[in-house]
């Protein structure tokens, strides 16, 4: 893993190379000092409650003031170099900068020195007397270890991949305009090959040809005495064949061959500290090419070197050479399968540390930043150890801890991880649903897990949880409690219910700690009857397990029902649910009882429960008017503010200092939206309501049938609300998915489960503007059939044995996508043994039955069973079968792309053709790999997010300044806890890079952009929806740089890829042309730019309407190439569309409305003047005498600020006297809303000379007055 480095000004450990060592600053993202303002005192600790005092605030900005310095670090055999260091750092630290170095990365056994005395590695900088700024520190070489020894092994690979890279905009060679045939519009062809695009010159460099431990290992007794560690065989280029020894004083040649052991040196002696020192004294080859090969790395961006902290997988791979690769080979085995307990470090107590990270000091900032740091650098290890041993345990290649077992129910252990199969073993679900039940279980205590450890309550653990599926199986991987597998589950168990509510116990401690837990997670503390109907009391649901470990923590598991049960799939005898809920079709019937609400749903819920609140109490009248739109109220009700104010007073006192009128009005209010309290607004949920097997106590009659319908009432705010919001949402643009991916995202973040999708879909086609759904429907549809044939597949692939599973891959997806009409399986032929002999299988995978029933399914059966999975799961229609693809328009590429990521198939990057019909789509060889799907839980950084919704509400205030300076502190403590690799870093660069851009610092803005696109590849995909939107702001930047061509090859890239994950009928394909066809039009391309321009026009017409304001705009575009080309009367038709629009839309009065009437007159003028030069012609001859024409090539400054207004960033040219009076009116504003009197909120004011909004959400240009900041969404990856 990464070790952190990062910025000037910083807590905790921070290191940075200087320009000296690295021209790229070794891994910065934020590349200046910033300081705080007043925002630091805001901060907020883990559980949320703000720190007491003054003091502690002061010295929490002391503290993040605190500025590095620079010392001096002097190596053996090198220049001496700077090394910029923060006071809070270890001396480990600057270990590993030095091992990270090329130019110093092959000593792994050394001290650092300071005025000769050695440094404690776990020693802080401060702490060390004498070391101040210019300080010398020396690398001392030290006596070498084992396993230091080994891990120089490792040095032969380094810098191998050089030259594999994508295509990033800093180092584009010029290029002529013409985009490829495959992106213009119209283009029907999708290929796949551009998608990684391979560098042609690029040749593997060899240093050597092998290295790897000899045969002689290990050293014999009276060798281990002279200091010997081990013996390496080594092959130069040359072809020299060497023994080395590896011994405690280095690296010497001995004397052994083959066949013969000799350990003495060889002659001439010459004994290294180095085995790259003396590999270059042996080898002129290997010092070469090892220098070459550094060199090549220095020169890649650091963003393109560091690992990601958690694995991405590509769908695509091209066709890589199997070199032989002995260093390789040992190392896939010596690490995973019997060594672990040789290799130090290996084996980890994973629950030790995932739990001592929580239970690291959070008071002040520092030790917040250590201890979310440490719980993110744990639970990204457990993720990538739990994904390795899932693997493992499916590929065969861990033994059971029950092998007498059917293989369905074995369990396994592997690197003190537990691993489970997703079986429902010894009918515990029965009653639940079988195995969908057992399947969907996981997921369930996973959200249950991330929901707890985002409470973060101290004293209350729960266990690290990994869920991966691969090949058809769904491994759960957990941490194992001290002292579990010693005892009975009866025994272990003191809390909850081990057979669903049948026996049920408590404890005062559990109650406790799970209380604190209630509120934030609208958890109903409640009472249930135990086996001899004794009253049990509970704040969870009865299957929530708490346990106290040999340890003495108090661990809570099965979180599967942290959430309240969905009623409208969970049909209950005499139980009737809401009207608008039966209207379409609910309660269904679902495979298993386990469907839940989400955890936003919930949250969404509450929210709109509390404007009705503010709605009954305003209007003084107890009785609840039906489900209402939040928004729509709150604009609506007279004296809001003030009995929101009085409901906020009841919720914080017991209410006694209000008057009594008041106060029966509120609790009236509250009581009317289903409030638990009597004396204050608190809705939550008993998990526990219909599920089979629990018993309530009598007395607690009422407050069950008010939970019955709160749950019937949430249900029905699901449908009635939530769904009509998301098709509004994808209406009016603010929600703009790409695919499947982004269409689930859009659905979890309004609270909408997937098995939901059937009803979205035909909410949208009886919606009356259905035709400007059309892309989210295709999205949809596509989202729909890739999930019914990814559950199809799962059961399809657990009857395939290893040795089939390419034949068995390529056959389903032939099925699935190719138009051969017979697609036939290929058999392996089996090359070693007879086919008379019967074969038994020596290595049985878990569920397998017959082996080659897979072989026998056709196209045709395929998708019947992916019809009836639509009607059975999500209970849709899928008309005509066979004629899908057409029938909805959908690319078989794209289904491919969502097959492919869904179930982790890996296939080789060539041209497919899908539609011959003589001959199948896919061969076994085209399979590659399959990789494991992971689900896990993403430690957050929480005072980093304060600091970038800081930054936020003062870019919405108008204080660009202080925004970019906060958000660029943001980005330092993101930095500091996730490394420099993450997707919310990734956001922040993107930011920074747009503010930058608005205050005209172009080529800083061009700088975080370049990052921003490079991390997005590595954390999200080459072909991710995000990446997409990256090349785009890029492009801007580029273009506003004046790297022109740069510009156009990443447009080109962004059309490729949106055209190959969702094709070209999509509202955002629209900005994309618009902005090719203005830099088309900038470098003088017109015809070109005509294509993709009228492209945009037609898309915004269809999905903006032919009177948006969009349209007048695409239509102004248009016209302007037309009058560059001089075809005056095309222009003059397009303006005059625009001008009618803005006459229509604004009025005649309006700025843009005088603009357009302005150009037209123009345009006319120009007209007229061509006309009467055509007629001077036509009557003279060459004799005329003509006037020159002027046809003006567009200037880069109109461009640029056309791009910039498509783009939703706008410049009002303000006087300094406009500027003090909106400040003041702003001021002014604020003022008021604090009052609660505001009409009108402040932020929609922006005291700059910029307006600009972000990303998706793009509304009419013309009119955006309003920033993305006003909208507050639920997490910053949604910040587009």
């Amino acid at each position: 893993h990464l070790y952190f480095k990062g910025h000037n000004t910083d807590t905790t450990p921070t290191i940075r190379q200087s320009p000296v060592s690295n021209a790229d600053t070794a891994m910065v993202n934020g590349d200046r000092a910033h300081e705080h303002t007043e925002e630091t005192d805001s901060k907020q600790d883990g559980n949320g409650e703000a720190d007491g005092g003054e003091e502690s605030n002061e010295q929490e900005v002391i503290v993040i003031q605190d500025t590095g310095f620079t010392v001096k670090i002097q190596a053996p055999g090198t220049e001496p170099f700077d090394l910029q260091v923060s006071p809070q750092e270890m001396v480990q630290e600057i270990h590993q900068v030095l091992m990270d170095r090329e130019d110093t990365c092959h000593r792994t056994c050394f001290s650092l020195q300071l005025d000769g005395n050695v440094l404690d590695n776990f020693a802080e900088l401060k702490s060390i007397e004498g070391l101040q700024e210019g300080s010398v520190l020396k690398v001392v070489e030290g006596k070498i270890l084992k396993h230091q020894g080994l891990s120089i092994m490792m040095t032969k690979h380094f810098g191998d991949e050089t030259g594999k890279r994508k295509k990033k905009g800093s180092e584009m060679e010029q290029i002529d305009c013409t985009p490829p045939e495959h992106i213009l519009p119209g283009s029907k062809e999708r290929p796949l090959v551009p998608l990684q695009p391979q560098n042609k010159d690029w040749k593997p460099m060899q240093c050597l040809k092998v290295l790897t431990m000899s045969g002689w290992n290990p050293p014999p007794g009276n060798r281990k005495m002279h200091g010997d560690l081990m013996y390496l065989y080594i092959v130069t280029v040359e072809e020299r064949h060497v023994s080395v020894t590896a011994s405690t004083r280095g690296f010497y040649l001995n004397q052994s061959t083959t066949y013969t052991f000799n350990p003495k040196p060889a002659n001439p002696s010459f004994l290294s500290h180095s085995l790259v020192e003396l590999l270059s004294q042996i080898s002129p080859a290997f010092k070469k090419n090892f220098t070459a090969l550094q060199k090549k790395r220095v020169q890649r961006h650091p963003f393109e070197r560091i690992a990601t902290p958690f694995q991405v997988y590509s769908w695509t791979a091209p066709q890589v050479d199997h070199a032989m690769d002995c260093v390789r080979a040992e190392d896939a085995y010596t690490s995973r399968l019997g060594y672990e307990e040789h290799i130090p470090g290996q084996t980890r107590d994973w629950n030790e540390e995932l739990q001592t990270t929580r239970e690291l000091p959070r008071k002040n900032l520092p030790e917040r930043l250590l201890r979310e740091r440490a719980i993110f650098k744990v639970h990204s290890d457990f993720a990538a150890a739990a994904t390795r041993g899932a693997m493992a345990v499916i590929d065969g290649n861990v033994m059971a801890i029950n092998p007498g077992e059917e293989t369905r129910m074995q369990m396994f252990i592997w690197n003190n991880i537990f691993f489970s199969l997703g079986f429902d073993v010894r009918d515990h679900y029965r009653e639940l649903g079988g195995d969908a039940a057992a399947h969907a279980a996981p997921t369930n205590d996973l959200n249950g897990v991330r929901a707890y450890s985002g409470v973060d309550v101290e004293g209350l653990y729960t266990l690290g949880t990994v869920v991966v599926d691969y090949r058809g199986y769904r491994v759960t991987a957990q941490s194992i409690i001290p002292g579990i597998l010693e005892r009975e589950q009866e025994q272990s168990v003191i809390y909850g219910s081990i057979d669903f509510g049948k026996t049920v116990v408590s404890h005062g401690k559990y109650l406790e700690l799970l209380e604190k837990t209630s509120r934030p997670l609208k958890i109903q503390r409640h009472s249930v009857l135990n086996e001899k109907n004794d009253t049990v009391e509970l704040c969870s649901s009865v299957e929530c397990k708490g346990i106290i470990g040999n340890d003495g923590r108090h661990y809570i598991l099965d979180l599967l029902r942290t959430f309240p049960p969905d009623l409208n799939f969970l049909p209950v005898d005499g139980v009737e649910l809401s009207p608008e809920c039966q209207r379409l079709g609910f309660p269904r019937q679902h495979r298993h009882r386990l469907a839940c609400l989400r955890q936003e749903l919930i949250e969404a819920f509450v929210e709109h429960r509390f404007v009705l609140l503010l709605y009954n109490a305003s209007t003084a009248n107890g009785e609840c008017k039906g489900p209402l739109e939040g928004k729509e109220l709150e604009e609506s009700i007279p004296g809001l503010a003030q009995a929101k104010e009085l409901a906020e007073t009841l919720v914080a006192e017991d209410g006694s200092s209000i008057d009594p009128k008041s106060r029966e009005v509120v609790l009236n209010a509250c009581k009317a939206v289903g409030s638990i309290s009597d004396t204050a607004f608190d809705i939550r949920f008993n998990p526990d309501i219909f599920s089979p097997g629990v018993r309530f106590p009598e007395e607690s009659a009422d407050d069950i049938q008010k939970q019955k319908q709160l749950l019937k009432d949430a249900a029905a705010f699901l449908v009635s609300c939530q769904v009509p919001t998301l098709v509004k949402d994808c209406l009016d643009h603010s929600a703009l998915p790409m695919d499947g991916a982004s269409l689930t995202e859009a659905l979890h973040q309004r609270g909408i489960n997937v098995r939901y999708l059937g009803t979205v879909l035909e909410f949208m086609e009886k919606t009356p503007a259905k035709a400007q759904l059309e892309h989210i429907y295709r999205i949809g549809i596509t989202e729909l059939i890739t999930r019914c044939a990814k559950h199809i597949f799962k059961t399809y692939l657990q009857g395939v044995e290893l040795s089939a599973l390419s034949a068995a891959v390529s056959h389903f997806l032939n099925c699935f996508l190719s138009s051969f009409p017979d697609a036939v399986a290929h058999l392996p032929p089996d090359e070693l043994v007879s086919r008379r002999k019967n074969r038994k299988r020596r290595n049985r995978v878990p569920g397998g039955g017959d082996n080659t029933a897979w072989a026998s399914l056709t196209p045709s059966e395929l998708w019947k069973n992916i019809a009836s999975e639509a009607q059975s799961y999500y209970h849709f229609t899928l008309q005509c079968v066979d004629q899908v693809v057409e029938k909805f328009g959908l690319q078989k590429i794209t289904l491919l792309r969502e097959i492919s990521v869904k179930t982790g198939i890996q296939i080789l990057i060539k041209e497919y053709n899908f539609d011959s019909r003589h001959k199948p789509a896919f061969t076994e060889e085209d399979i590659l790999n399959i990789f494991p799907v992971v689900k896990h839980v993403n430690p957050k950084a929480t005072d980093a997010f304060h600091f970038f919704q800081s930054g936020q509400a003062k870019v919405q205030q108008g204080f660009l300044k202080e925004g970019c300076e906060l958000i660029n502190e943001a980005l330092n403590l993101f930095n500091n806890v996730y490394g420099a690799m993450h997707v919310e870093i990734c956001s922040c660069l993107r930011l920074l890079a747009r503010l930058n851009y608005i205050l005209g610092d172009h080529p800083e803005a061009l700088s975080n952009q370049q990052k921003a696109v490079l991390m997005s590849e590595r954390v999200l995909g080459i072909e991710h929806p995000n990446t997409i939107q990256e090349y785009m702001h890029l492009a801007l930047y580029c273009f506003a740089n004046n790297q022109l061509s740069t510009a156009l090859k990443l447009l080109y890239r962004a059309r490729y890829l949106m055209l190959l994950i969702c094709g070209e009928d999509h509202p955002e394909m629209a900005l994309l042309d618009s902005n090719i066809g203005l830099v088309l039009h900038g470098v003088m391309e017109y015809d070109l730019s005509l294509r993709f321009l009228e492209n945009a026009l037609t898309i915004n017409t269809k999905y903006h309407g032919p009177r948006s304001l969009k349209v007048a705009l695409s239509h102004h575009l248009v016209a302007r190439v037309y009058e560059s080309k001089a075809e005056f009367r095309s222009a003059l038709q397009h303006e005059k569309e625009g001008y009618t629009i803005y006459k229509n839309q604004m009025g005649e009065a309006h700025e843009k409305t005088k603009e357009s009437s302005e150009y037209l007159k123009y345009l006319t003028q120009q007209a007229v003047a061509l006309q009467r030069t055509m007629n001077e012609i036509y009557k003279n001859g060459s004799n005329a005498s003509i006037m020159p024409l002027k046809f003006t090539a567009p200037s880069m400054a109109t461009i640029l600020d056309q791009l910039n207004i498509i783009n939703g960033i706008i410049f009002i040219p303000l006087s300094p006297k406009d500027l003090e009076n909106l400040k003041a009116e702003v001021q002014r504003r604020q003022q008021l809303q604090e009052l609660g009197k505001s009409e009108e909120p402040a932020e929609d004011l922006v005291a700059n000379t910029a307006i600009f909004c972000y990303g998706r959400e793009r509304r009419a240009v013309m009119d955006e007055s309003q920033s993305l900041w006003t909208r507050k969404p639920s997490s910053l990856n949604q910040h587009k």
